[in-house]
C-alpha cells in the first residue's frame, strides 16, 4: 500500500472526475490520501471530501502565499476533527519577493509570523506539521527549532537542501515526490542517499509537479507509484519494501 501524503484533492481542477481520480490511484497502489490545507478557500472541500471517502484525511493550514487570509479561528473550528490529522501546509516561501528592501524584510517578517503561530496551533493540539519551504531555507530552520514540537512533521517537497536534514532526529520526516524524477533533478538524486530510510514519505503535491514522463499533464495519485519506484531504484529496495517503509513512516506520523 502507498500513501499519497500530500496530494490537493480540494484543488477544482478534479471537480469534474475526483471519483476516477481515486479509483486509478487505488488500482496503482495507492488507497489513502492527505490533502494538504494550503487555502482556507477551499478548507470546508478539504472537510467534505475527507468525510465522503473513508480514505481521504486532512489537515488545517494556510499556505505563505495565502498568508493575508489568514485566520486561526478557523483552523480552530476543523482541528479536532477526527480526520484532521496535521497543521499545514505552512511555512516560508521567498521564491517571489518583492524588489524593495524594506517590502522584503517586511513580506519575511508576516510568512514568520503565521507560520510561527500556526506551530504553536499544532503544539497546542498535539499535531505534527506539514512544512512548506522555497528558498528559506535558513530561516525555517531557525523557526523550527526554537518553536517545533515533539510531533514534528515532514518537510513537504524536500529542497534537497542539506542543512534541513539536521531536522530528522528531531521528529521531521522528508516528503518526496515528483521531482525525484525530472532529468534535471541532480541535486535531490545526490542528498537522497543521505535521508535516514526511517524519514522517507511519499506524496504528489498533485496536481502540481507532475513526475516524468507525465510532465506538462496534472498530476494525481496514481503517479505515488511513480516515485515508489524511484526510489526503489535509488535506494536499491524492491517496489514492496518501499511501500512498507513509507506507509509505516506515515503512520508513525500522522498515525493513519
Amino acid at each position: 500500500m502507498i500513501v499519497d501524503t500530500h496530494c490537493h484533492l480540494d484543488d477544482p481542477r478534479y471537480n469534474d472526475d475526483l471519483e476516477e481520480v481515486l479509483n486509478r490511484a487505488k488500482a496503482a497502489g495507492v488507497e489513502k490520501y492527505i490533502i494538504p490545507g494550503a487555502d482556507i478557500a477551499t478548507l470546508e472541500r478539504a472537510v467534505e471530501i475527507a468525510e465522503t471517502y473513508p480514505s481521504v484525511y486532512f489537515a488545517v493550514g494556510v499556505h505563505p502565499y495565502d498568508k493575508e487570509a489568514y485566520d486561526r479561528a478557523i483552523l480552530e473550528r476543523y482541528i479536532e476533527h477526527p480526520k484532521c490529522v496535521a497543521v499545514g501546509e505552512c511555512g516560508l516561501d521567498y521564491f517571489r519577493l518583492p524588489e524593495d528592501a524594506k517590502e522584503i524584510e517586511a513580506e519575511k517578517a508576516a510568512q514568520k509570523e503565521i507560520f510561527i503561530d500556526q506551530i504553536a496551533l499544532a503544539n497546542a493540539y498535539d499535531k505534527p506539521l506539514i512544512v512548506h519551504i522555497r528558498d528559506a531555507s535558513a530561516d525555517s530552520l531557525a523557526i523550527l527549532d526554537a518553536h517545533a514540537g515533539e510531533k514534528g512533521g515532514v518537510l513537504h517537497c524536500y529542497n534537497a537542501d542539506e542543512q534541513l536534514l539536521k531536522l530528522a532526529p528531531k521528529g521531521f520526516y522528508f516528503g518526496i515526490g515528483g521531482v525525484l524524477t525530472f532529468k534535471n533533478a541532480r541535486k535531490l538524486v545526490n542528498v537522497f542517499p543521505k535521508i535516514p530510510k526511517e524519514k522517507l514519505l511519499i506524496e504528489t503535491d498533485a496536481p502540481y509537479l507532475t513526475p516524468h514522463p507525465h510532465r506538462g499533464e496534472r498530476n494525481e495519485p496514481a503517479y505515488c507509484a511513480l516515485v515508489a519506484d524511484k526510489i526503489g531504484e535509488l535506494s536499491g529496495m524492491p517496489r514492496a519494501d518501499v511501500e512498507t517503509l513509507t506507509t509505516h513512516n506515515t503512520h508513525l506520523l500522522f498515525g493513519i
